[in-house]
């Protein structure tokens, strides 16, 4: 993060730069322009045959000396943007090691069988983001068959433009067909998509007023023991229809974040629907490693510098601790209290018959024979009757 910030600092300088020059550049060429028309109207009031006095020389070559003194400014402080913009690729390569071999594993994707799994990643990233050509031609030259996993991308796509364009049809034909699943998730969507269509008709004014009296009764009154005080505020959007929703305690409800809204519940129930994140795999992949990535290359060079780089063999661990945020955190962790571990598929939590939880490990080395004390609690048990928790 500070290199970015370091670069973003001599980016702001070019910017300000640039900014100063141009609003120079304008004020300047705006005098000249207004100088020479204004001896361009005094010429052409001039006789046919008119010679021009000394005086009128005079004046017409120190314009032409103006005009030319101030394109020659401009091309120099032009000049002069080059260092500034020139430091901004230095600032770069001092910031930021290009070396990213040193944290990688070339035996990860060394396999066939590694390729056309990476391969297939990425076509589902494709057919995610609706880049369907994209996904299809690299499923043609990477051999995969990926038609059954492109349908239901391709259907919410089609369904997710359609919200994009404020087109509900789409959405609410697929939330009544999925209505029992998206029930048994407790989910709002479809709810959410008659209150969308129902503050459209709001919005229209008192012509419609009948209109959304009678959407109401059809289609919202269903919602009424789950949505009640939601159903109760749109229907208070009714006595401010001759004065204007935007200027009534219900503003909130016509603001253009409701269609924002719409958009993430729709992916997040429909993915949940699919069994699928409601982020691209690949995406988180490549925001974790792009935050990891940093601390690594920095932990390298100093285990390089202090020659002590052959502590990193571990294959399933960091050498460090590296945070990527609580929203990329998707398994849960535990920590052994005694031996202040994290627990490993080799060193799994267990359980103790007392109910407190500790690792294998520490298990083992507090055993004696068939007896174990708890170290929490005075409760004598049979190691044996330990079990695993899967978290």
């Amino acid at each position: 993060m500070e290199a970015c910030i370091a670069v973003e600092r001599e980016v702001d300088k070019v910017l300000n730069k640039f900014s100063s020059i141009k609003d120079h550049a304008s004020q300047t060429l705006q005098d000249v322009t207004s100088l020479i028309d204004s001896l361009k109207k005094i010429l052409d009031e001039c006789p046919e045959n008119h010679e021009m006095t000394p005086n009128q020389v005079t004046i017409v070559n120190q314009a032409m000396a103006k005009a030319k003194e101030t394109v020659g400014r401009l091309a120099t402080e032009h000049r002069e943007l080059h260092s500034t913009v020139s430091k901004v690729g230095k600032a770069i390569d001092r910031n930021f090691v290009s070396d990213f071999a040193s944290t990688s594993r070339e035996d990860v994707f060394s396999s066939p069988d590694k390729v056309m799994l990476l391969n297939r990643i990425i076509c589902q990233h494709f057919y995610r983001q609706g880049s369907l050509d994209i996904a299809d031609q690299l499923a043609e030259e990477a051999g995969l068959d990926c038609e059954s996993g492109k349908e239901p991308f391709a259907e919410l796509n089609e369904i997710l433009e359609s919200l994009k364009q404020k087109n509900l049809d789409p959405a609410l034909e697929w939330a009544q067909k999925h209505r029992t699943a998206l029930e048994k998730q407790n989910s709002s969507l479809e709810f959410k998509l008659h209150q969308l269509r129902f503050i459209g008709l709001i919005e229209k004014g008192t012509r419609c007023q009948n209109a959304a009296i009678a959407y109401a009764r059809a289609h919202l009154s269903k919602f009424v023991h789950t949505h009640e005080k939601d159903i109760q505020m749109l229907m208070g959007m009714l006595l401010y229809l001759a004065t204007g929703v935007s200027r009534s305690p219900y503003a909130h409800l016509v603001q253009p974040s409701l269609w924002a809204d719409i958009l993430d519940t729709f992916t997040k129930d429909a993915c949940t629907l699919l069994g699928l994140s409601v982020e691209s795999p690949l995406s988180i992949c490549i925001n974790a490693g792009s935050i990891a990535l940093p601390a690594l290359l920095n932990i390298k060079q100093v285990m390089q510098q202090r020659q002590v780089s052959g502590i990193w063999n571990g294959k399933d661990e960091l050498p460090i601790e590296i945070d990527v945020g609580d929203e990329k955190r998707f398994h849960s962790i535990f920590a052994c209290p005694i031996l202040k571990q994290q627990s490993t598929d080799n060193n799994p939590p267990m359980r103790l018959v007392c109910g407190h939880v500790i690792s294998r490990d520490a298990l083992n080395k507090l055993a004696q024979a068939n007896k174990l004390k708890c170290p929490y609690c005075p409760q004598e048990q049979n190691p044996a009757d330990a079990r695993i928790i899967h978290f």
